[in-house]
């Protein structure tokens, strides 16, 4: 709804400039939002410095030319020294109950665009996935939520490292040492890996068996490339339970190897070397990227002439720039230069480029992981103990349910705890996981949003049973006058927006900061305005259309986070 009201204030505003004897694009009209209205302009400010003008005088002179169409979603415009202030009326408020009632779930929802490729994750397969990991997952995750509620058509993808030195240690460690089956598999296969990289250590001699398994994995070797394949099923079923559980889905695992098979790696070698860009470093093929402003050569093949990770993902991107319109990648801050080096060689090459964003790293209060050492808390250890804590605050709370009420809204919320609170940080700032705090109902992150959803039921509920509410009866949101009342409309008719923003932008952490606000206004209304007990039935009615309004937009925004919205709590 916010979306129509600023078209239609962009269209008003640049008739009234047109009129005082300006011509303006929209870009320069230099919309904000402002705790003075509901949208400002700064455009007088702008179009008087440029033809030597007062700029309060203009601002008066175009507010003087405005016109307001009946049925407009504007109600008011003044000019505010340099500002134009906008403010919206009735039929805005009114339009955006009527229009959630209308749409429920498919309130914010865009219209259909273009065509999305998204890789996130794609973590090695050689051990669980840690919380280092799932920052990447739930960015990822949340990012492809909003990108599809916006009207995109996304794809998301896991770019499984079947073949590399990592994998060929992985491999090497299952003949050497015996697989504990009892485990969850990723969990298995990251003990051997630990093993195998300690044997390493005090053997370097053994490095040489791990350079001629990826030369045979390279030529095909049948048994090789069979021994891969298993080590790399076995992490990658325990990675996708884990992923499950965060409520994140995969659409498409896509295989590194399959591009080495199909002669996609040859034929990106062949294409960079037609450039003139590559050369020989001690027998190694590298890429000359000065002229994008990179002084170190990229590697994509070795004196042995092997591919590596790098060459195989430029053939990876090759493939996905035919697959889409638009190809998003979510890389940690450790591929940053990397990922610049990528997307310099597709440009080279005449290849679309990836849209990349980089994270910066989520950590525990207890320090930084690694696999390799095995020094990291897995994804499933931190679930099990966030969801715990979670069960016992539920059990506090909720004596009287069942434990299967308590165990479910604990997951629910354990998990919904994980996600907010990782996301909610923007991705290119660094954050520490405390789940302690996430999981505090007080410091407004996701359970204290899931109990506002949960509180929105529950008032819907009894008033149900008082038979004080029929959800299909027609109301008059006329009668919602109340300060509290306006604030909570006016936040849900953002959320079109907000997500609209975050598309645009691929910032996940505007959806969850906005879900806070909604929380806010939804609890500021129902402290402030009487609902069940409201005397008049008709404002009683309308409150009730109001909280359930509330309820959906909630939901919608839990949902599009990834987070599930309970009914009771």
């Amino acid at each position: 709804m916010f979306l129509e009201l600023k078209a239609q204030a962009t269209s008003i505003l640049k008739e009234a400039i047109q009129k005082v004897g300006f011509e303006v694009e929209d870009s320069e009209l230099q919309f904000e939002t402002s705790p003075h209205a509901d949208l400002a302009s700064r455009a007088a400010f702008r179009l008087a410095g440029i033809h030597k003008q007062n700029p309060k005088e203009l601002a008066s002179r175009i507010v003087s030319a405005l016109e307001i169409p009946e049925g407009s979603y504007i109600g008011e415009v003044s000019a505010a020294g340099p500002y134009i202030n906008f403010f919206a009326g009735r039929h805005y408020l009114e339009r955006t109950v009527s229009a959630v009632r209308e749409e429920k779930e498919k309130f914010g929802c865009g219209a259909p665009k273009d065509r999305i490729l998204l890789e996130h994750t794609s973590a090695n397969p050689n051990g669980p996935l840690h919380v280092g990991h799932i920052r990447n997952s739930i960015i990822g995750d949340t990012l492809a939520r909003i990108l599809r509620r916006a009207g995109y058509d996304v794809e998301v993808q896991y770019y499984v490292n079947d073949m590399g030195r990592q994998i060929a240690v992985v491999s090497w460690a299952c003949e050497l040492f015996e697989l504990d089956l009892s485990r969850k598999s990723d969990a298995a296969i990251a003990d051997v890996y630990i093993k195998a990289n300690v044997e390493l250590e005090k053997n370097p001699e053994y490095v040489k068996e791990i350079d001629a398994l990826m030369e045979k994995v390279e030529v095909g070797d049948v048994r090789t490339i069979e021994q891969f394949n298993q080590a790399v099923s076995l992490a990658v079923a325990g990675i996708k339970e884990t992923l499950l559980r965060l409520n994140v889905v995969h659409d498409k695992f896509v295989s590194e190897s399959s591009f080495l098979k199909s002669g996609a790696v040859q034929d990106i070698v062949e294409r960079i070397r037609a450039t003139g860009r590559t050369k020989t470093d001690k027998g190694a093929l590298v890429v000359d990227l000065s002229d994008y402003g990179f002084e170190k050569t990229l590697v994509i093949q070795r004196s042995n002439g092997t591919s590596l990770y790098t060459t195989r993902d430029l053939a990876y991107h090759g493939w996905k720039a035919g697959q889409a319109d638009r190809i998003i990648d979510i890389f940690g801050a450790d591929h940053k230069l990397i990922s610049g080096q990528l997307r310099a060689t597709l440009n080279s090459i005449g290849i679309k480029e990836p849209e990349v964003v980089i994270f910066e790293f989520v950590s525990l209060p207890e320090g930084s992981m690694s696999t390799r050492r095995g020094q990291f808390i897995s994804a499933d250890e931190l679930f099990d103990k966030v969801t715990e804590a979670a069960f016992e605050q539920v059990e506090t709370r909720r004596p009287e349910t069942s434990y299967e009420f308590k165990k479910e809204v604990a997951e629910m919320v354990g998990i919904g705890a994980v996600r907010y609170d990782i996301v909610r940080v923007s991705p290119e700032k660094s954050t520490v996981f405390n789940w302690k705090e996430a999981l505090d109902f007080e410091k407004q992150g996701a359970p204290y949003i899931q109990y506002s959803h949960a509180r929105a039921c529950s008032i819907l509920e009894k008033a149900k049973e008082e038979a004080a509410w029929n959800p299909e009866e027609e109301i008059n949101p006329s009668l919602l006058v109340e300060d509290s009342e306006i604030d909570l409309i006016k936040k849900m008719a953002m959320f079109g927006s907000i997500i609209d923003h975050g598309a645009r932008e691929l910032k996940p952490h505007i959806l969850a900061i906005y879900a806070r606000e909604l929380a806010d206004a939804f609890n500021q209304f129902y402290r402030f305005v009487p609902v069940i007990a409201a005397e008049d039935e008709k404002v009683r009615a309308s409150r009730l259309a109001l909280v359930d309004c509330a309820r959906i937009v909630l939901a919608n925004s839990l949902d599009t986070l990834g987070i599930g919205a309970p009914e009771s709590m």
